[in-house]
């Protein structure tokens, strides 16, 4: 992942200001060390009241509470002077006051707070050489100061620093006020010991704030378990002894297997509720309705609850989940409904039937309880760039407890949902997955004494050879992955757009009925699939009896001087085949429609049950063409003391490819594949199957299911993954074109009608500022809620505003102001907005956007202002170039 640097390094440099400078003069402010007010530093008052003065070779450092600033109208209310930055918060610790823009329709985060010790800071000037033409960012020296944070803590207009709903973050802010509330905080541990220990808790915020999301991930995770497995099996029969067990659980002593339910006399099917005997056609029948009835009274109730209290709770989650990780606010997806909703619906869902798992949503589940708990030390509740690294750390959660496999969670969330991933974030996640494990491992939702979903038991080592059917199963995969992105996408736009989408509950409980009644007679698709994916990718014994795929005749003859044991094949062999066949054809047909409704729905499960009945189904061809010419060359001394080839090893493999085609993953698939059954011997072929899948499906289809449905959804996601390679300029890209009007706003000569006038026609949700209409260089941006919030809060507060004031973006006073007196709003202008020349190539433009995680930039020529490039703007761009339809981008 791609740290981003500081926003405003390079703008300062350009003004002849670089860092240290500016955080030099921060930190001496905030020691309580200031200069008297000389006229030393002051310019000539006719030269610095002159509309370019911050764009000649001489500028100066007016400050915020100058004496120029005597006679104006300041919006912001005042603290006592006692008031200092409030030490241990995340978010709140800063004060800055450079708001950075990001795109122009950025909202600000929580208020921030920082600030000086007492006393009026602002009168130290000093002069400065500076380049007009090629950064017109104003005052440098007030631009770097109020950037890196020096004013009153207070000093914050009521509104502004939070983002609203379908918005993204601005990244370059968030880490840089959570340095500098690093930096304050490490410089007062010094004073006292109440702060050395706020400052040690602080530290260890992070790390605590994982613990709680690990633990909390492991203990919901667990519940999911137990409860799924338990209505999963109400569908077929109860425990009179004691109803809250489930079949395994009421069987245990017994031992008995998903085909052989007469051995346990204490599970009682529904048939035998009634009276009626466990076998024939009546009871057939009896089981077949009420089967079908629990189906659909769990898939409505899933529904129900979904559409009535959490409509984020569908859907599998990790396409949101990617989003806001990358940095977009999708209020209410990470509530506490939302999680509530999402684990009981999954329940439901799973016990439904329906063709889905749980394993996917449990992402979103971690990512909720991470959100949660995140709000709980304002370190991370009110910073949303440091939020999303406990984001990430309850994603590898998610996965560690779906799947038993917490380094294959740390690299899933690296690999696949992570956008912003630092190195502090690596061992946090690392912590996180292994702490949600342990607490998973203590409740044993699963049954045995494995904290795996399905263990294996063979350690027979695999030959050459198989190399070949290997690397044919991953090519089927990615053929058989792209085949089911492109008909689910189908599918999908389909009821997006079609009044199917209206009625998400009707379409969940006719997919179940369908579903129900094509399942319940083959064995194979009535049984969970948790189950069916256990019994595929296990080994044959010599005394399982009862399971059709292990229907062999054993045999042994002598080879020279030595016994070998050969196996046959028998009828159970031939029709399990058959039937797995129809299974595979159902549950691809299944999996299509199902998963995108309006009930919380995994993939993981699908696609691994399809990888392992093709992979299933190639073991048993491979085996019984070894065995019938054992004394081909490459089998020659492999297989001299018994059956080399095991077929539940191409189960593995062949669910790893086509899961691997499904999403596209590598590295994590294979240590999550190894850590779900315990095969570690068996990483190479994996790596085989993993690497061919992805191969084929790339060429077949760029995008993995969840990037297809961030783009289907119209989500503002650029994914550093892929590359641009087209030779377009940003004058090409930029808003709006040439010879067309940009809405700007002047520095120094606008009054309040004409900015509130401005508001009303236009939509723009920011505004660049420039020197005045004539002479466009530029001063900042301002962005519109800013600007409602400031101008609202000044006439509430403020008496004599009225729409003839002036509006004043600058410290210096106006030659001539015979009317109201000017509203000052300089505090909510960036002065230092990321700005290109027009000749930019587009490939340096989307490099900065993806490495910087920008929202918006200003494109000039010579110094003056041509136009904006928003992050939407990239979007389209990169599609049109692309061939296709740049509509589809829907936020900003």
């Amino acid at each position: 992942m791609e740290k981003f640097p500081l926003k405003g390094s390079r703008e300062a440099a350009a003004e002849g200001n670089n860092y240290i400078t500016a955080y030099q003069t921060v930190m001496k402010k905030s020691n309580g060390h200031t200069n008297g007010a000389g006229g030393d530093g002051n310019l000539d008052g006719s030269f610095r009241d002159h509309p370019l003065a911050q764009h000649t070779k001489l500028t100066t450092s007016l400050s915020a509470a100058g004496t120029d600033d005597e006679d104006m109208i300041d919006i912001t209310p005042r603290s006592s002077p006692g008031d200092v930055i409030g030490g241990g918060g995340g978010g709140s610790s800063s004060g800055y006051h450079r708001e950075t823009a990001t795109e122009s329709d950025t909202e600000r985060d929580f208020g921030h707070s920082g600030g000086s010790g007492g006393g009026n800071h602002h009168n130290q000037r000093t002069m400065h050489q500076h380049v007009p033409t090629h950064s017109a960012f104003g005052d440098p020296m007030d631009g770097a100061l109020s950037f890196y944070g020096s004013s009153d803590v207070q000093d914050d207009i009521p509104g502004i620093g939070q983002y609203e709903d379908f918005h993204t973050i601005d990244w370059q802010r968030d880490i840089a006020r959570d340095r500098m509330r690093h930096r304050y905080i490490v410089k007062k541990r010094q004073d006292s010991l109440w702060d050395l220990i706020k400052g040690s808790i602080d530290a260890g915020s992070g790390w605590l704030c994982v613990l709680l999301v690990g633990i909390a991930a492991g203990c919901v995770a667990g519940m999911v378990d137990i409860g799924a497995s338990w209505m999963s099996d109400l569908k077929h029969g109860i425990c009179p002894p004691a109803f809250w067990f489930n079949r395994e659980q009421c069987c245990y002593p017994a031992k008995q297997s998903v085909f052989e339910e007469g051995n346990c006399s204490t599970w009682k099917t529904w048939p035998e509720i009634f009276g009626l005997d466990r076998n024939g056609t009546g009871p057939y029948i009896v089981a077949y309705i009420w089967y079908v009835l629990w189906a659909l009274l769990f898939a409505s109730l899933s529904a129900s609850l979904v559409r009535m209290f959490a409509p984020y709770a569908c859907g599998s989650g990790i396409p949101e989940i990617k989003t806001i990780l990358s940095g977009f606010i999708i209020r209410g997806y990470l509530g506490k409904w939302t999680l509530l909703i999402k684990s009981v619906g999954l329940m439901l869902s799973v016990s439904a039937g329906l063709t889905l798992g749980k394993e996917g949503p449990m992402v979103h589940i971690a990512s909720c309880i991470g959100n949660i708990f995140s709000h709980v030390f304002p370190k991370y509740g009110r910073n949303e760039a440091k939020k999303r690294e406990i984001l990430s750390a309850a994603a590898a959660a998610g996965v560690s407890v779906a799947f038993g496999a917490p380094i294959g969670g740390v690299l899933f969330s690296l690999e696949e949902v992570s956008y912003y991933f630092p190195l502090k974030t690596l061992w946090r996640s690392f912590f996180c997955a292994l702490i949600a494990a342990f607490v998973l491992r203590s409740l044993t939702p699963f049954g045995n004494e494995h904290s795996v979903l399905f263990f294996v038991e063979y350690n027979k080592p695999w030959i050459f050879f198989e190399l070949i059917p290997f690397v044919f199963l991953g090519i089927m995969g990615g053929v058989i992955g792209t085949f089911f992105i492109k008909a689910n996408l189908w599918w999908c736009r389909y009821r997006k757009f079609s009044k199917l989408g209206q009625y998400p509950v009707m379409e969940v409980l006719f997919v179940t009925l369908v579903t129900a009644i094509i399942c319940y007679p083959n064995p194979f698709t009535r049984m969970n699939m948790n189950e069916l994916i256990f019994l595929l990718v296990s080994k044959c014994s010599p005394g399982d009896v009862t399971n059709p795929l292990c229907d062999y005749k054993r045999m042994n003859i002598t080879s020279g001087n030595t016994f070998i044991e050969v196996t046959e094949p028998g009828p159970g062999v031939y029709s399990s085949i058959w039937l797995l066949m129809l299974t595979f054809i159902l549950k691809l047909a299944l999996t299509i429609f199902t998963f995108g409704m309006k009930v919380p729905a995994g993939l993981f499960i699908p696609s691994l049950l399809l990888g392992a009945i093709m992979g299933r189904i190639v073991g048993i061809g491979v085996e019984q063409f070894a065995y019938s010419y054992p004394n081909i060359w490459f089998f020659t001394g492999e297989c001299a003391d018994s059956n080399l080839i095991t077929p539940g090893l191409y189960a593995v493999v062949g669910a790893a490819a086509v899961l691997g085609g499904v999403t596209r993953m590598t590295v994590s698939l294979v240590v999550i594949m190894f850590e779900l059954t315990g095969g570690v011997r068996y990483i190479v072929p994996l790596m085989a199957a993993a690497m061919a899948s992805k191969w084929v499906g790339d060429a077949l289809g760029r995008q993995g299911i969840y990037d297809a449905h961030i783009a289907l959804n119209g989500y503002p996601f650029l994914d550093s993954k892929e590359e641009f390679a087209h030779t377009t300029l940003a004058a090409d890209v930029m808003q709006p074109k040439r010879n067309e009007t940009l809405n700007v706003i002047t520095q120094d000569s606008m009054t309040v009608d004409d900015v509130e006038n401005l508001l009303k026609e236009t939509e723009h949700n920011g505004y660049p500022v420039v020197v005045s209409r004539e002479n466009q260089y530029l001063v900042g941006f301002v962005l519109r809620r800013d600007l409602n919030l400031a101008i609202g809060n000044a006439k509430r507060l403020i008496e004599g505003i009225s729409s003839s004031s002036i509006v004043l973006f600058t410290s210096s006073q106006p030659i001539q102001n015979l009317g109201p007196q000017p509203l000052k709003l300089k505090k909510i202008l960036d002065m230092a907005p990321i700005t290109v020349t027009d000749q930019t190539p587009m490939e340096t433009v989307v490099d900065m956007f993806r490495k910087l995680g920008l929202r918006q930039t200003l494109v000039t020529h010579n110094g003056r202002l041509l136009g904006v490039i928003t992050k939407k703007d990239v979007l389209r761009h990169v599609k049109q170039m692309d061939n296709e339809d740049p509509n589809t981008v829907l936020f900003n």
